[in-house]
Parts: C-alpha cells; sequence; structure tokens
C-alpha cells in the first residue's frame, strides 16, 4: 500500500436537529457548537411546508458545523481524550456504525461531556450527531484508521471479530 492509498480524515460534521421553534435554542446551540470546537455553527432551514409537523417553508430546524484541518484534529482530540471517559459506564463505541465506505456515524445523548460546557450555563441537554468522513474505501480500513487515532471501540467485539490490531 503507497502513502497514497493510507486512509485519511477527510472531515467530522456535527448535527443537532431542533424540533422546537424557540429562537433562544438555536442561539444556545450556536454558542455550544462553537465553544465545543471553536468554530461558528450554521443554522439550516426547512425546504418546503409541512403542515403535519407545523413546520413552514424557511423555518430553522437544525444546526450543523463541518470541520476540516486543524479543528477536526483538535476536536476529535478532545472527544477522544476529554469527552467520551466522561460518559458514565461507558463501554465503548459501537462497531455498527460504519455506512459500508468508511465513514462512522454515532450519536451522543448529551453535551455536557465536553468540559467547555458547563451544567449552570445550559438552557436543555440536547444531543448531538457526529459524522467522521474518511478517505477509506471498506469499513475494516476506516476502523484501521479510527483505531489507529485512539477511537474507544467496543474491545470484546473487536476480538470476536478477529479486528483488534
Amino acid at each position: 500500500m503507497s502513502t497514497i492509498q493510507i486512509p485519511k480524515l477527510e472531515k467530522i460534521v456535527l448535527n443537532r436537529g431542533l424540533g422546537d421553534s424557540a429562537e433562544n435554542i438555536f442561539e444556545s446551540s450556536l454558542e455550544e457548537f462553537q465553544k465545543i470546537t471553536g468554530q461558528k455553527a450554521l443554522i439550516h432551514y426547512s425546504k418546503k411546508s409541512i403542515a403535519g409537523f407545523n413546520l413552514r417553508k424557511k423555518m430553522p430546524v437544525g444546526v450543523a458545523i463541518t470541520l476540516r484541518r486543524h479543528f477536526m484534529y483538535g476536536f476529535l482530540d478532545r472527544l477522544i481524550n476529554l469527552a467520551l471517559p466522561r460518559i458514565r459506564d461507558f463501554p465503548g463505541l459501537s462497531l455498527q456504525s460504519f455506512d459500508g465506505c468508511g465513514n462512522y456515524n454515532f450519536g451522543l445523548d448529551e453535551q455536557l461531556m465536553f468540559p467547555e460546557i458547563h451544567y449552570d450555563q445550559i438552557q436543555q441537554i440536547r444531543g448531538m450527531d457526529i459524522a467522521i468522513v474518511t478517505t477509506a474505501k471498506t469499513d475494516p480500513e476506516g476502523l484501521a484508521l479510527l483505531q489507529t487515532l485512539g477511537m474507544p471501540f467496543q474491545i470484546q467485539k473487536l476480538y470476536d471479530h478477529g479486528l483488534y490490531f
């Protein structure tokens, strides 16, 4: 395998869908994402009206941020070494969350695991989705890359699948 074929991280995308239409929830989510990542987040708006969801066109529905280069590596370092170990009874990340193309997606139930967020400063506990996009072509290549970077996967399942390096 030449150095060009070695998988690399391409980007990390953080996403939070917000069902509530209160404006202060969007502002607090934007502030939280900026504290966690050091980069400004974007508000996503609905493309069309859906009466069943009380949703009108151009209504804010979510907050997302795409991290690249040094922001991506800084966030990944804090995620692996500070945030994930703070989860109570954390068994490790699931191996079922690979997408078949070497990318890894998982969700967090709350934002309090990041040391930048203090319990007194939040209005409501909200989770987020994290997508780690790699240049790997297959799941084992993506797993090897993320494991080399220090992602804490469920160890017993790694041994069962013969994938522990």
